[in-house]
């Protein structure tokens, strides 16, 4: 069964869609409920953007594990496809990436086996945190020189959660994951588009948004060589009149409801 938001219920949902679909290499740690805690022993978990040849999980030589959020669902619940790869690397001491069956849709969803609470992201300008002094394999040495070549500048913003800067080749980029279902931040986003001020500043353009497990995520068009700290002000300033247009609620004026049409022709669905 397909499931279109599998972070739901998850205090930092947005941000568990934001490692997943478009920062390149960040960590942060986990913490187990108590009952699984009890049942697999007191071990470090770590979530990880990616790791070797887009492994599931992995086990570190001291016994620890890291579990990968961006690798191809299979059982049509993105939750429950890495609670499968969290409990298989908990079942083993082994050290190294692990190949996980495919879940068949029942069973624990990460819902079920972690201690909710923010996320304390790391974002890491390379993939060397998979570099383990423990264990050492050729072929994790390898997938992460590839990584490695394919990691853009990334940083991770202030102003607002789950917001995240990034340099590419021909310009820069700001994406911020809004916490609010589609239903109720589109609505603001058109509020706030009627009004102008869709744009962060007059160096921006707003180039569309993408919709995620069930969020929105706006995109904005940045001047390639500014740092990504010259967006704070922008980002908190847009972030207030976002809020204030949701307080608006749903109900649109004629030229909200333009503008709101606007927005879902420049929409793209990416899960």
């Amino acid at each position: 069964m397909f499931v279109p938001r599998p972070f739901a219920g998850l205090a930092d949902e947005p941000e568990w869609v934001a490692l997943r679909e478009f920062v390149p290499s960040a960590t942060a740690p986990l913490r187990l409920a108590p009952d699984v805690e009890a049942a697999h022993g007191s071990r470090p978990v770590t979530l990880a953007t990616l790791l070797p040849m887009a492994s599931p999980a992995m086990v570190r030589g001291d016994g620890s594990v890291m579990v990968g959020l961006q690798r191809e669902g299979r059982s049509g619940d993105v939750s429950r496809d890495l609670a499968a790869a969290l409990l298989a690397a908990l079942a083993t001491e082994e050290p190294g990436p692990l190949a996980v069956p495919p879940a068949d849709g029942e069973g624990p969803r990460l819902q079920d086996l972690l201690v909710d609470g923010v996320l304390e992201v790391t974002v890491h300008d390379d993939f060397a945190f998979w570099h383990d002094d423990q264990y050492e394999d050729p072929d994790v040495a390898a997938s992460m020189e590839r990584a490695n070549s394919s990691v853009y500048p990334t940083v991770r913003m202030t102003a607002a959660r789950a917001a995240y800067w990034c340099r590419m080749p021909q310009r820069s980029h700001l994406r911020w994951t809004l916490a609010e279902p589609e239903d109720v931040a589109l609505p603001a986003l058109a509020r706030v588009s009627a009004a102008g001020g869709l744009n962060l500043d007059g160096a921006t353009r707003f180039a569309g948004m993408f919709r995620a497990h069930g969020l929105l995520v706006p995109v904005w068009d940045l001047p390639r060589d500014d740092p990504a700290q010259r967006w704070e002000e922008p980002l908190a300033a847009f972030a207030q009149r976002y809020a204030a247009a949701l307080e608006g609620g749903t109900e649109l004026t004629a030229a909200e409801r333009r503008a709101r049409q606007g927005l879902v022709g420049r929409q793209l669905t990416l899960r």
